[in-house]
């Protein structure tokens, strides 16, 4: 395991859970950590107590990931033409 995957793990079970502990996360980050987390229960040799915590604040952070990522997409618009072709205003971005 790297250094940087090492230290994520570790900070997943000493970094508070729930919001509080997100909030300041940039998302790359949070997902760093996120990784992490998933590693580590996959290989299956945590305790089970560690193990819950874990869990916990790794839903945390992907409900924080999740939101930034939420966020991005509402900033992100499209130019609209007007019906001589030059750009008229703006309009969200339809990803569906």
């Amino acid at each position: 395991m790297s250094a940087a995957r090492s230290e994520a793990s570790r900070a997943a079970v000493s970094a508070p859970a729930g919001p509080t502990g997100t909030a300041d996360l940039p998302f790359e980050k949070a997902l760093e950590e996120l990784e992490g987390i998933v590693q580590r229960l996959e290989q299956g040799n945590v305790p089970l107590d560690e193990s819950v915590a874990i869990y916990e604040r790794g839903e945390a952070l992907k409900r924080h990931c999740e939101t930034l990522l939420q966020r991005a997409e509402a900033r992100i618009q499209r130019i609209t033409l007007g019906a001589d072709g030059r750009a008229a205003g703006t309009a969200p971005l339809d990803v569906a």
